[in-house]
C-alpha cells in the first residue's frame, strides 16, 4: 500500500496526481489485457465449436458407415443364400434329368435286347426251315 507524504493542506498533491496516473496506466493495461483475453476466449470458442461441429459429422458419418456396413453384410448374406438355393435347384434337376436319361436309356437297352433276342430266333427258325427243306430235298427220289 503506498504512502503518502503531509502536507500543509493534506497529502502532497504531485505524489496523490503521480499515483493516480500509475493506479490509471495499470487500471488501463489490465482493461487491454481483458480484452485481448477476451477476444482469445472468443477465438477459441470459436475453434471450439468448429470442433465440435467436426466431431459430430465424423460420429455421424462413422454411424452411417456402419448402418452401410451391416446393410451390406444382410444383403450379401441374402444374395449368397439365393445363390446357394438357386444351385441345389439346379443339382437337384441335373440329378433328376440325370437319373430320367439313365432310366429311358436302360428301358432303350432291354428293348433292343428283347429285339436282338426276337431277331436271332426268327434267323434260328429259318435256318431251321432252310435246313428242313434241304434234308428234304435229300429224301425226295430222284
Amino acid at each position: 500500500m503506498k504512502k503518502f507524504k503531509r502536507s500543509i493542506r493534506g497529502y502532497n498533491r504531485e505524489e496523490v496526481n503521480a499515483f493516480v496516473s500509475e493506479v490509471i496506466d495499470q487500471v488501463e493495461k489490465m482493461v487491454a489485457q481483458i480484452k485481448e483475453k477476451d477476444m482469445q476466449i472468443q477465438a477459441l470458442n470459436t475453434t471450439l465449436s468448429k470442433y465440435k461441429n467436426m466431431e459430430e459429422t465424423l460420429n455421424k458419418s462413422i454411424l452411417m458407415a456402419q448402418e452401410t456396413s451391416e446393410q451390406m453384410k444382410r444383403m450379401a448374406r441374402i444374395e449368397s443364400e439365393n445363390i446357394i438355393n438357386d444351385a441345389k435347384k439346379n443339382a437337384n434337376k441335373i440329378v433328376n434329368d440325370a437319373l430320367s436319361r439313365a432310366s429311358k436309356v436302360e428301358s432303350e437297352s432291354a428293348i433292343l435286347k428283347k429285339n436282338i433276342q426276337i431277331f436271332k430266333t426268327r434267323i434260328k427258325n429259318i435256318v431251321e426251315q432252310q435246313l428242313q427243306i434241304i434234308e428234304d430235298i435229300d429224301n425226295i427220289d430222284m
